[in-house]
């Protein structure tokens, strides 16, 4: 008998938003992921992997028998240990995998999942012209996206494998059980086959649990593993990401995009911790005329949520533009709106951060607040994208209807 186990781990599933806030059209550029695992140099504008970052590494694509190699390789070549590493992967051959993330561990890696759109490829992120164009050249020009980009089955070992792991709330990570692979002699037995196949699952568990305590992450995520079937995914949500110490971040925040819609607006989204659970937040930011603009802020509410809310946002020293007191009531949520000089929303990409406050009074006359900081990022490339579009006359102040969240499944069907 003559076995080959692998431990081949393969998913292809639907682009889902597990925890977006509104529904938007895919991002351009999304396809089917790379064959092979690729590595590469990237380079984008000022801050755009983060303060004073603008330089990254990318690793996307099907982990395959050869990846581990591929990686040490561009490593020994790689002298700068600072550079954060984003993600794009479905995952591949576990083993693999292992490999790889112990090597990024030795390297004290920054790990983060994220989409790298690069200049040389105005098509497909993923097509072979495309592949042979971000791996012909020392560093590419590019940008980063965190919203349709995954990291999926046995990609989520590359990313354990970094010391400081990061998932955007608009990003995916989804696990699922493993696929044993063995090629057997023809003239093996039936009786042989099972048993080689219910040891190879063994070792596959034994070497997943060894793997996890290594990087520190709970052993109860292989308990949940073992609950989803190869052929579904589940789709880890922030409270799994947080108990299961593969992001441990009590607040995450996405960057300022444009979305495009029949009316174009920016929009910014966020997931705080609260108690044991998370509570989302959204920020959008309309054109109402070319003088004026209108700020939208959404929060998620408690199922069981009292009292009179206000909210606050604080734009440096500057006197705080305030929401309007009453907030109508979206399903679970609360949306506040608050109309905003053209000239004056330079304002609030001027500074870094901006602050959100809001305070809750209660029945018994008590009351309770909180206080954030939100960044920038991304905010001043959305708004002269949108402003372009701006009409000359003003238009209706009404307020669009703001689309309520998505359900999110707990599983997803693999699409073979």
């Amino acid at each position: 008998m003559n076995t080959r186990v692998p431990l081949y781990f393969a998913l292809s599933m639907p682009l889902l938003l597990p925890t977006a806030l509104a529904t938007a059209a895919p991002s351009p550029g999304v396809a089917a992921p790379m064959p092979q695992l690729i590595i590469y140099s990237a380079k984008g504008a000022p801050n755009s992997c983060g303060p004073g970052c603008d330089r990254w590494i990318a690793i996307e694509g099907t982990i395959d028998a050869a990846a581990a190699a591929r990686v040490e390789r561009f490593f020994r070549e790689q002298k700068d240990t600072q550079r954060p590493i984003y993600f794009n992967s479905p995952g591949g051959e576990m083993r693999q995998a292992f490999a790889i993330g112990r090597l990024l561990r030795g390297r004290k890696a920054i790990g983060r999942v994220g989409r790298t759109i690069a200049d040389v490829c105005p098509g497909s992120q993923t097509d072979d012209a495309c592949w042979l164009m971000k791996t012909a050249h020392n560093e590419v020009a590019a940008s980063i996206a965190t919203r349709d980009a995954r990291c999926s089955s046995s990609c989520s070992y590359l990313l354990f494998g970094t010391v400081s792991r990061e998932v955007a709330p608009d990003a995916v990570m989804a696990v699922h059980s493993p696929k044993v692979v063995i090629e057997f002699r023809l003239n093996a037995t039936q009786k042989r086959r099972e048993e080689a196949v219910a040891k190879a699952y063994d070792q596959a568990d034994r070497l997943a649990s060894s793997y996890i305590d290594e990087m520190g992450i709970s052993r109860d995520l292989l308990a949940l593993v073992d609950t989803v079937s190869y052929e579904s995914a589940h789709v880890l949500t922030r409270q799994e990401l947080y108990r299961f110490r593969i992001d441990t971040r009590d607040f995450v925040e996405t960057d300022w995009t444009v979305e495009k819609a029949q009316r174009p607006y920016i929009r910014k989204f966020a997931e705080m911790k609260n108690g044991d659970g998370f509570r989302k937040l959204q920020w959008e930011l309309f054109c109402d005329s070319k003088t004026r603009a209108r700020f939208v802020f959404a929060y998620e509410l408690d199922k069981d949520a009292t009292g009179t809310r206000i909210a606050a946002m604080t734009v440096g020293s500057q006197k705080p533009p305030l929401f309007a007191r009453f907030a109508a009531r979206v399903g679970s949520y609360e949306v506040w709106t608050a109309a905003i000089a053209s000239d004056a929303v330079k304002n609030l990409f001027a500074v870094p951060r901006l602050g959100m406050g809001q305070s809750t009074q209660l029945p018994d006359g008590k009351a309770t607040s909180f206080f954030l900081e939100i960044e920038t990022r991304g905010l001043e490339q959305a708004w002269t994208q949108l402003s372009a579009t701006c009409l000359a006359a003003t238009v209706s102040a009404t307020l669009p209807r703001w689309r309520l969240p998505p359900p999110v499944p707990a599983t997803s069907t693999a699409v073979p």
